[in-house]
C-alpha cells in the first residue's frame, strides 16, 4: 500500500519552467481524455442495436456519451 505525506511543504519556485511543465501536463491530460473518448465513440459505435438497447442506450446516444466521457 502506497502512503502519500500531505503535510510537507511545497518547494521551488513558480517560475516559467513551472508553468511550461503545468502547460505540458494539462496538454497530455486533454490527448488522453480525447483518446478515451474516440475508443469509446468507436467501441459503442461497433455494437449492435440490441446490444446497445441491453445497456440503455440508443444509436444517437453514442456521442453523447463519449463526449460526456471527453469533458469530464
Amino acid at each position: 500500500m502506497a502512503a502519500f505525506d500531505t503535510s510537507r511543504p511545497a518547494y521551488g519556485s513558480t517560475s516559467a519552467v513551472s508553468g511550461f511543465f503545468a502547460f505540458i501536463t494539462r496538454a497530455y491530460g486533454a490527448v488522453v481524455a480525447w483518446n478515451d473518448a474516440r475508443v469509446t465513440r468507436n467501441s459503442l459505435a461497433k455494437l449492435s442495436d440490441r446490444e446497445l438497447e441491453d445497456i440503455g442506450l440508443v444509436r444517437g446516444d453514442i456521442d453523447s456519451v463519449a463526449q460526456t466521457a471527453f469533458f469530464r
